[in-house]
């Protein structure tokens, strides 16, 4: 995996780190039908930033990969605009996971580097 590659999953980790802890601070709220707190701000950014990885991710990675990360983009930019307000807490929760979901799946699809082994470790 080369240095654009390293970088690039890097950011997909990031990303589905960040969308993630979004879910937990609102994981307390499941049953709550009040609107969701949700910043638009910051959804925007993660949204933008998820866009770049579509489109820098089809030159680098697999077209599985690349598909997943279009998917997870499709899905954050629902949300984002049914944001802020329209949504409830539970049903905000439920859409933050068909975010992470296709970012996990795209993780998956992307080549993980094979760990280095030392010579004498081959007689082991």
């Amino acid at each position: 995996m080369n240095s654009e590659q390293r970088q690039l999953r890097q950011t997909i980790v990031f990303l589905r780190t960040s969308f993630e802890a979004i879910q937990h601070s609102i994981a307390g709220r499941l049953d709550d039908p009040l609107p969701c707190w949700l910043d638009t701000g910051m959804l925007t950014m993660l949204s933008r930033e998820l866009n770049r990885c579509c489109q820098q991710a089809k030159a680098v990675f697999p077209p599985s990969a690349t598909a997943q990360l279009r998917i997870a983009a499709q899905h954050c930019e629902l949300l984002l605009k049914q944001c802020p307000g329209v949504l409830s807490s539970a049903t905000c929760h439920r859409q933050l996971a068909a975010i992470m979901l296709p970012l996990t799946a795209a993780l998956q699809h992307i080549d993980t580097p094979v760990k280095r082994r030392w010579p004498w470790t081959r007689w082991i």
